[in-house]
């Protein structure tokens, strides 16, 4: 039987390899349009930088993890949900368990990246500024959002 209510835990170095691999095909449907090339560097990046650096929090279920969420300080730095496992609530409930904990969330997501602006807007989240470039100077449109309780 499949649960429906992700259990939710503190990231662990264990948890390393199927996060990655959660992230990098989240992103290469999300994020499509930054090239192979640029989401394998980012790859390298979230397995050996992000994930054990960040405030990661791990959802999981039926003993899998399905989903993360990693926190720099109130900003969330990536939250990727398997993409079998999209449209269940987990990034919903990853949402709500940060916000539970920081009281306010912000992040930065790219324009092109539709169904995420329409999910954050869904949460509540509100578009506070707007750029041309992302913070790696390439030319993919930005948007800041925030959401408080």
């Amino acid at each position: 039987m499949t649960s429906s209510v992700p259990d939710i835990r503190r990231y662990r170095a264990e948890d390393n390899a199927a996060l990655t691999e959660i992230w990098h095909r989240a992103s290469a449907i999300s994020h499509g349009f930054l090239g192979a090339q640029t989401l394998l560097a980012h790859r390298q990046l979230v397995s050996e930088i992000y994930l054990p650096r960040a405030e990661t929090w791990v959802a999981w279920l039926d003993g899998d993890p399905v989903g993360f969420l990693g926190l720099l300080d109130d900003f969330i730095g990536g939250l990727f949900i398997a993409p079998e496992r999209q449209g269940q609530g987990i990034g919903q409930a990853l949402l709500c368990h940060g916000l539970t904990l920081k009281g306010r969330l912000c992040l930065d997501v790219y324009a092109a990246n539709e169904g995420a602006v329409r999910f954050y807007l869904r949460m509540g989240f509100v578009e506070t500024a707007r750029r041309k470039q992302d913070k790696e100077g390439l030319p993919f449109e930005e948007i800041s959002m925030c959401l408080a309780r």
